[in-house]
């Protein structure tokens, strides 16, 4: 029996026409009996929006029919773009063309023909494929008391949702709310929704975080009975278990982490061997062994996808029992891993290695800031304190100088964005203090090290050919590359090769080069940055654009990432199997392998909103602290309406052009500044502005500021 695979592969062939249930049965030499299966086969297709079947019963792939399959981006004003799964151009869609779908439904539109003079593609969308949401999350406001709206949090939704008196709920005016969505919205009705949880008035501590999580969906609490299960499986490992793996309890081990981290997933081992190379041990914890495939504490895993991150909190992939616990590298306890043993020469190369389960028993749990201590600014009280561990460290630090030179010298991308470090005061849940978050030289090292040992686990399964999850960084699209080269030629630097089509990430990390340590730098990098696809997770192995490796995967962060839990099965079934698949175990690691990876990628593409939402928030209401401020900043993006200005705590702010009173400024694109039509001041991407604070829209996540010697400076905080 043919699979989806082969299917969609037959489909998009250039011979193939659309064909009825029969006409397929005959062309892939089917028995009648198969009929049924082929038939629940196309149906799958179908809800998945993969395969169309047209009026007239013939099945076919939508690309092939003037259709587009793809994801809604909404606009507060109502329309929206239509984002291709196949890297299409993106699909223009009015609002009257929405056809009831809303922002993050998966949908199947029809093109239509280009408009003379319009250049963007338009389409009208014919089947709702997913609905993104069942809820929403926002403001509720109350008409002459029998009837109200919610104002969505999110404003990609674009429209309002109706509220019948009944369906209140006891909501009143201003509270922030969660609701089900009852009705879905058509051209002359506005969609309708029912409340089901007040979480309290717009400010009160923790409202506005509880509004992130249940926009996003986000699963606050577990199950009762995955947190029994995790209580169940959470027990130290027997005897019987530990004479089955590589004992390394005797090697001295560390851990390098984060000052506030929990969820120890890495440790290290490094000696220098005689013959000049290194032996280095990068071991995770072995999560496989207590969440197995199928069980409730799996299931819920990959529901969640990944850890979600927040300044003030963390929900976590796994119930601390195994998170924070059994699971987690602590010091002076013994610990299941998975180990990645690899002896590595002077030149970076990994000469030898060995994948293999094995159990640990970690001697110190450091810090970054510790570590950069010893080894950088040579602290003789941190130095004293793990006078046993500094030969160890001194090693790992001439290691990670070898990997990273090699690394850049090959073509890795290396970007080094400052991230916010946002702290967030107990009692009352507000921001008290937001700056750049360092990156150490004790980064750095476990980096590398992590780096290679995913490398080295990807080509090893790779060669394999088993079925696998791989961490996917596609070329940059080009015509992204022709628009940065038109953006940098403002700074006298381009990336090479782009006009021939042959461009490698090398070439893209000398333009980060030559902007170091201009004041253009940063806005660079960002720039740079936007015109690179998004990393994804596949079962195919194509290759990772940024870190120029042919092979690359996620093995190393099993507690808190869902495909390096799938990664570790494989791992430990292939060790089991002595490194042989059944013909039934391929193909059902196969399925799993594809759906794994798509599950993946979209939660990690909703964690990282809901983070950078957060953030957004959070630094909006740190700003309302600060009106009338003012602040040294960068213009960082320049748009028709005005120009963003970056502070150096990586806040950012917008100055409207109307603001900009001593001139009339009219905006040169190409040059991406605005210029004066009498005096001829310029405002460009790079430059250096004083700026005061002047109003702040916590709802609308916007920082409003207007030059400290603008007339028009005021004092306002909009709620």
């Amino acid at each position: 029996m043919i699979n989806k695979k082969e299917l969609l592969i037959l489909m998009d062939e250039k011979n193939y026409k659309p064909q009825t249930l029969e006409e397929l049965i005959k062309e892939l030499e089917l028995k009648n009996t198969k009929k049924a299966d082929l038939k629940q086969l196309l149906a799958e297709l179908e809800s998945e929006g993969l395969v169309i079947k047209t009026r007239y019963g013939r099945y076919g792939l939508p690309h092939r029919m003037n259709l587009v399959l793809g994801k809604l981006q909404g606009n507060k004003s109502g329309y929206a773009f239509l984002l291709s799964d196949r890297e299409e151009e993106d699909v223009f869609i009015s609002s009257e063309k929405l056809n009831g779908a809303m922002h993050g439904d998966k949908v199947i539109a029809r093109l239509y023909w280009p408009v003379e003079g319009k250049k963007k593609r338009e389409g009208e969308v014919i089947r709702i494929i997913k609905r993104a949401r069942t809820s929403i999350v926002g403001r509720m406001e109350i008409i002459k008391r029998n009837h109200g709206f919610i104002i969505p949090d999110s404003k990609r939704l674009g429209r309002d949702f109706y509220v019948a008196k009944s369906d209140f709920n006891g909501a009143k005016n201003g509270d922030k709310v969660v609701a089900d969505i009852t009705s879905w919205p058509m051209k002359r009705r506005a969609p309708e929704a029912k409340v089901t949880k007040i979480l309290g008035k717009e400010g009160d501590k923790g409202v506005d975080t509880l509004s992130v999580i249940h926009q996003y969906d986000l699963p606050l609490e577990f199950p009762e009975s995955v947190l029994a299960e995790a209580k169940k499986v959470a027990k130290e490992p027997n005897k019987q278990e530990i004479a089955k793996r590589k004992d390394l309890r005797d090697v001295q081990t560390i851990t390098i982490d984060g000052a506030d981290a929990r969820d120890l997933d890495d440790a290290i081992t490094l000696e220098k061997l005689t013959n000049g190379n290194y032996k280095l041990g990068v071991h995770i914890a072995d999560v496989g062994h207590y969440v197995k495939r199928g069980t409730k504490l799996d299931i819920e895993a990959l529901k969640r996808g990944t850890s979600v991150y927040f300044p003030d909190r963390v929900l976590p992939m796994l119930p601390t029992e195994l998170s924070n616990g059994i699971c987690s590298l602590h010091p002076e306890v013994d610990r299941l891993t998975l180990s990645a043993i690899m002896q590595v020469t002077n030149e970076g190369k990994v000469k030898d290695y060995e994948i293999v389960e094995s159990i640990i028993h970690s001697n110190a749990r450091l810090t970054y800031t510790e570590v950069n201590e010893i080894l950088v600014n040579e602290n003789k009280e941190t130095i004293n304190k793990y006078q046993e561990l500094v030969p160890l460290l001194k090693i790992a630090g001439e290691l990670a100088k070898i990997l990273r030179s090699k690394r850049i010298n090959r073509g890795s991308i290396d970007f080094d964005f400052p991230e916010a470090k946002i702290k967030v005061d107990e009692n009352s849940g507000r921001p008290v203090e937001i700056k750049p978050r360092s990156r150490t030289f004790a980064d750095s090292i476990i980096e590398e090290f992590m780096l290679l040992a995913n490398e080295t686990v990807a080509s090893h399964y790779y060669w394999l050919q088993t079925p696998f999850v791989y961490r996917v960084h596609d070329e940059p699209d080009l015509e992204k590359m022709l628009e940065l080269n038109r953006f940098l030629n403002n700074f006298g630097i381009y990336v090479k090769g782009v006009q021939s089509g042959q461009f490698h990430p090398k070439a893209v990390q000398q333009v980060l080069d030559e902007a170091n340590g201009k004041k253009e730098e940063q806005l660079i990098n960002t720039v740079v940055l936007r015109s690179m696809q998004r990393a994804e997770y596949k079962p195919e192995c194509d290759g990772h654009f940024g870190l120029a490796a042919k092979f690359y995967s996620h093995f190393t962060s099993p507690i808190r990432r869902y495909p390096d839990l799938t990664i570790h099965r494989i791992i430990k079934q292939l060790i089991k199997s002595k490194g042989k698949l059944t013909e039934n175990e391929r193909l059902e690691l196969e399925e799993f392998v594809d759906h794994a990876s798509y599950q993946s990628t979209e939660r990690e593409r909703i964690a990282d909103e809901a983070e950078r939402d957060i953030d957004d928030l959070l630094k909006v209401e740190y700003m309302a602290g600060n009106i009338g401020n003012e602040y040294t900043g960068v213009i960082s993006g320049v748009v028709t309406a005005g120009f963003f200005v970056e502070l150096p705590n990586t806040i950012e702010g917008f100055v409207h052009v109307s603001s900009l009173v001593d001139d009339y400024y009219l905006l040169e694109r190409e040059k991406f500044r605005f210029i004066g039509q009498r005096g001829g001041r310029i405002f460009r991407l790079g430059d250096k502005v004083q700026v005061v604070v002047n109003s702040v829209s916590i709802e609308n996540r916007r920082i409003e500021f207007t030059l400290t010697e603008s007339p028009l400076r005021t004092k306002k905080h909009e709620k």
